[in-house]
């Protein structure tokens, strides 16, 4: 199988030249993923509905590449603040609870606008049919 390119079509890819997701083979690596609604461009306030948007979209990149959250084998999560972890790590709980891919969470100082709280990225194995 050759290299494919995923995009979400947001704007932030063709500036920064990277995509959502890239399928190499068994493998797909899904990009730092936001908490943006890309259709629309919105951010919800909140780290978890940031969170369940984060999910969403990556979810949609596997998919289009052919694969599934059930897939997943690996999680970075990148929060600014670590009153925050115990949110994320509910919704986490709700998409990957029965996966568990290994994980790691890390509080940083900053993302790349204010309003980010969170970003998500993984690293998926197709499964042997």
């Amino acid at each position: 199988m050759s290299r494919r390119l995923i995009s979400t079509g947001s704007p932030f890819e063709k500036t920064a030249g990277y995509s959502r997701a890239v399928v190499d083979g068994d493998f797909a690596f899904v990009s730092g993923t936001a908490g943006y609604d890309y259709t629309t461009m919105t951010m919800p306030a909140d780290v978890t509905g940031q969170t369940r948007n984060c999910f969403k979209t990556i979810a949609a990149a596997l998919k289009e590449g052919g694969f599934a959250l059930t897939d997943i084998v690996r999680a970075t999560y990148y929060v600014t603040q670590p009153a925050d972890a115990d949110a994320v790590f509910a919704v986490c709980g709700e998409y990957l609870g029965e996966i568990r891919p290994a994980a790691t969470l890390l509080v940083v100082a900053h993302l790349l606008k204010p309003e980010m709280k969170i970003e998500i990225e993984v690293t998926a194995k197709r499964r042997p049919a």
